[in-house]
């Protein structure tokens, strides 16, 4: 099951996962080695996915951050990268990360481009990510969703997270979730 599969060590092993519609896609962590296929993956994004993601326009990648967020693993937290065989390698298709706040918290963002959407690997990845942090021990997971993001609460809501109004944005919704 995906849920015990990972404990986001970079030994950890990839994973085959069957999506609803038949495809297969491969779950395995975060590499430094992973900007360029990042960087694809980026592109492969439209518009709408990228303001939902970033919760703002966003037309161009920020490569210094995607470097420090790649070299911050796993002392600062854990990433998972879903991919498919691709002409050059392989295509990261999703990702899922937590960062480590203070204390035992951690906040996740999550990415599926939209050629995979709605086909159970936005739940594959969350619940690979819960069970990174379990792992870890942390306590609490939290994540910012944007109140549009029907598709991204619907998930949360799913996998147990309490969703509140942020109380500093109306247009966000706050999920959070108690990992013991």
């Amino acid at each position: 099951m995906v849920e015990d599969a990972f404990t986001m060590s970079t030994a950890a092993p990839e994973e085959g996962i069957t999506l609803r519609d038949g495809r297969v896609v491969h779950l395995r962590p975060v590499q430094p080695s992973d900007e360029s296929e990042f960087l694809q993956a980026f592109e492969r994004i439209d518009d709408a996915s990228r303001y939902m993601r970033f919760m703002r326009s966003v037309k161009e990648p920020n490569v210094e951050r995607l470097r420090k967020v790649l070299a911050s693993f796993p002392q600062a937290g854990a990433g998972l990268v879903a991919t498919v065989p691709a002409a050059d390698g392989y295509d990261i298709v999703g990702s899922a990360l937590y960062f480590v706040e203070e204390g035992a918290s951690c906040e996740f963002a999550i990415t599926v481009t939209p050629q995979f959407a709605r086909g159970g690997l936005g739940s594959a990845l969350m619940q690979a990510l819960i069970a990174s942090a379990r792992a870890r021990g942390l306590e609490e997971m939290v994540g910012f969703v944007l109140t549009v993001n029907e598709p991204m609460l619907r998930l949360a809501r799913r996998l147990g997270f309490k969703v509140g109004v942020d109380p500093d944005d109306a247009s966000v919704r706050l999920c959070r979730l108690a990992l013991h």
